[in-house]
């Protein structure tokens, strides 16, 4: 079957349904949710069933590209600074350093055992040092894992920061390859470029939305998801204008917006999380549709010995010599070294060198792809199992179950106080978010004129309203009613 401009809606809107349905069953069964949507991608191709012929590695590469914007947008905003400071070290060393162990041990083992050159070896390990941070967010965030202290920050923070490290590390082997005259010489001056450009202008624009956001009071509250669809896109693509790193700035600007206080903070997280699921199912079906499993069977036993030396020597490689730096046990060394998740990242970025015309990047894609499904398919399964044997898996009894993580997870406190404004309120018209409250407290409720009204950042608080509070100790209480303006 061709696409064509008559049926692509009527195939993609029942490639999209198809998948969701099918991950309930999937997932009771044990099957990772989202190698069953490369396996539908795959089925409906022009190998499987569907005989849907895809042949463009650009459109999937750019579709790869902003799915992937999308996808670490949600897990930056979605991720809590205080959460990720005291792993901040390891978590960056883990991203540079680890990643450029693992690819540099990956390509020396695809020369020696696959007949790659050097170079050609390490493109391919490139492509694959990266965790894949879509596999990781969705993994770990599912209700089924508790890990103690801050293996799952930890393991957020590397995912989101590693792939543009694995990026740049493709780009630097691509042109190197292709490019006459591009020697490593080269990479290390835009490297530091690269970060530099990318941290700063993902940090500075990040503080620049959040004042956006704050100050705009647009008419309709269903607008500023919209709005800020096109203000991640305009992150990527500006710091990548200016030769820095997209996806790195994508992630420190959600990040940053994160960490201040911004208005619709709750409803754009709820959001954003449909969007990365819906760009992950599009990633993957499109990168499905894209692999030919008939010349994906002749590389098995290649893709395999890498997959294997990838798992159980590469990245545990990566993981001790970049952690000896910090205090970790040996079991979470173990355990990190697991969640070395491949997913649909390193097919995106396989694809690069498929356009650059480098000799082997045909071969190199199928080995891409054969591994990151034995990655998902092995790792992805049993990470819960690893947790448990390593004992580093909380205790069902332990995990904290209530009505208020439904929405307040990480504003769980230990009191509601009630607080009344007095008439001629000093703080009468102020916005919540103008309060200098503490980060940790939280007005879940004001009863107005025997009305109760559910409070956001832009709610004006009026003389008379008593307020229902969440604080977490006596001291908050005290810092409440100073912020209040109350004796």
């Amino acid at each position: 079957m061709e696409i064509t401009t008559g049926n692509i809606l009527l195939i993609g809107s029942a490639l999209l349904i198809l998948s969701i349905l099918a991950s309930k069953t999937a997932g009771r069964a044990g099957i990772p949710v989202l190698l069953l949507f490369l396996g539908v991608g795959m089925l409906a191709g022009s190998d499987g069933l569907g005989k849907i012929s895809f042949d463009d590695p650009g459109l999937a590469q750019f579709l790869g590209v902003i799915s992937l914007t999308y996808i670490l947008f949600s897990g930056g905003l979605d991720t809590k600074w205080k959460s990720i400071k005291p792993v901040l070290g390891p978590g960056l060393v883990l991203s540079t350093v680890g990643v450029v162990l693992t690819a540099a041990s990956v390509g020396a083992f695809a020369h020696l055992v696959g007949g790659f050159t050097w170079m050609e070896g390490f493109l391919l390990g490139a492509i694959v040092s990266s965790t894949d941070a879509a596999a990781v967010f969705s993994i770990l965030r599912s209700k089924s894992i508790g890990l103690k202290g801050n293996l799952r920050p930890l393991l957020e923070l590397e995912s989101g920061s590693n792939d543009p490290m694995a990026y740049f590390l493709t780009i630097g082997m691509t042109s190197m390859l292709t490019v006459e005259g591009f020697s490593f010489a080269d990479l290390v001056p835009e490297f530091f470029k690269q970060m530099i450009i990318g941290g700063l202008g993902g940090f500075l624009l990040g503080k620049g939305i959040v004042s956006l956001i704050n100050r705009i009071n647009l008419e309709y509250e269903g607008l500023y998801p919209v709005l800020m669809l096109g203000l991640v896109v305009l992150v990527y693509t500006l710091v990548d204008l200016m030769g820095g790193n997209g996806f790195l700035a994508v992630y420190i600007a959600a990040i940053t917006m994160s960490h201040a206080r911004m208005l619709h903070n709750k409803s754009l997280i709820r959001f954003f999380d449909g969007i990365a699921w819906l760009m992950q199912i599009v990633m993957f079906i499109t990168l499905g549709l894209l692999v030919y499993p008939t010349q994906v069977i002749p590389v098995i036993g290649l893709g395999f010995i890498i997959a294997m030396f990838l798992m159980f020597v590469a990245r545990p490689l990566g993981v001790w010599v970049s952690l000896s730096f910090f205090k970790f046990t040996n079991r979470k060394k173990a355990f990190i070294s697991w969640v070395g998740l491949r997913g649909a990242v390193p097919i995106v970025f396989a694809t690069f060198p498929l356009l650059a015309g480098v000799e082997k990047s045909g071969l190199i894609f199928n080995v891409v792809f054969f591994i990151v499904l034995t990655s998902v398919a092995l790792q992805a399964t049993t990470i819960s199992y690893v947790a448990r044997l390593l004992h580093l898996a909380v205790p069902e009894g332990l995990k904290r179950r209530s009505l208020l993580d439904i929405e307040l997870s990480d504003d769980f406190k230990n009191a509601l106080v009630e607080v009344n404004l007095p008439e001629y309120s000093g703080v009468d018209g102020v916005k919540l978010l103008d309060l200098d409250f503490p980060k940790t407290c939280l007005i879940v409720l004001i009863n107005r004129n025997s009305k109760y009204i559910t409070p956001n950042g832009a709610t004006e608080l009026k003389s008379g309203d008593k307020l229902m509070i969440m604080i977490n100790s006596e001291d908050e209480e005290l810092a409440v009613k100073q912020a209040l303006m109350l004796k």
